[in-house]
């Protein structure tokens, strides 16, 4: 191996396994059976678990891209059975959460950026040349395309899924595609729903929930009315209900057009 610098005050792990011109600073930790490839930097204030795989020019945990930071002690966290793609890079957080971090199971791929204090959950996929602003949340199970520009503070719910070449600039909620431009509804993801075992009667549960939300024309505050009162309560329905009554930046519209 070539010009592997790694610091006798990083942590890591049993197994690991580094290409070459590798650069890994003081205050990291690496868990079991990582991959490192070449020219990587895992900067200071990286904890990274078992099992994960970091190609190719990613630089991780490098310092916020932020004007307020200044130099203030903070961590990127990432999970177990990651897949980290060629050039990603993944900032640590600032003051005002102090940590990015990012579940396991995720897939981040080639030119992605994630911004200083976002939190992203378990078993996403992050596309091609995403670029995610600061203190973005994405939820469980969530597939970003590629070539998706995320505003600042949005929130990204659970299983669902965004159309390659968008501009998120609202909530998305739980359950649901979003494409066009303006990004809207554009129905449920049944796909995902259904690989991850929903039923069809639950499915069509969601799809009534949000008909009402999207597609009958009524505000936000009568929609979630009438699906709180209408609706039988179950886990899916209250995610939907906590989801968008928590929102801070509103939800996507609906869609034109019934789906």
């Amino acid at each position: 191996m070539e010009n592997i610098v790694v610091s006798t005050s990083a942590i890591i792990g049993e197994n690991a396994h580094f290409e070459n011109f590798i650069t890994i600073e003081n205050d990291v930790i690496i868990g079991d059976n990582v991959r490192i490839g070449n020219n990587v930097s895992i900067l200071n204030g990286t904890r990274i678990g078992n099992n994960c795989q970091i190609h190719s020019g990613a630089v991780i945990g490098g310092i916020p891209q932020d004007l307020k930071f200044n130099n203030e002690y903070t961590l990127l966290e990432l999970g177990d059975n990651n897949v980290i793609r060629e050039n990603v890079t993944i900032n640590r957080g600032t003051s005002s959460k102090g940590i990015t971090r990012i579940g396991n199971s995720n897939l981040i791929m080639a030119n992605a950026h994630i911004g200083h204090d976002c939190s992203i959950g378990n078993n996403c996929i992050i596309g091609y040349n995403v670029g995610m602003a600061g203190e973005v949340v994405t939820e469980d199970w969530v597939n970003i395309s590629g070539l998706t520009a995320i505003h600042q503070f949005s929130r990204i719910g659970r299983h669902s899924m965004i159309s390659g070449l968008s501009r998120i600039v609202k909530d998305i909620p739980p359950f649901i595609t979003v494409a066009h431009e303006p990004l809207r509804y554009a129905g449920l993801n049944i796909i995902g729903l259904r690989r991850r075992g929903f039923s069809s009667e639950k499915i069509e549960e969601i799809k009534s929930i949000y008909r009402v939300i999207f597609q009958e024309k009524r505000n936000t505050k009568s929609a979630l009315e009438y699906v709180e009162n209408e609706f039988s309560p179950t886990e899916e329905r209250n995610l939907i209900l906590n989801f968008i009554k928590t929102s801070k930046r509103g939800i996507v519209k609906g869609a034109d057009f019934l789906v």
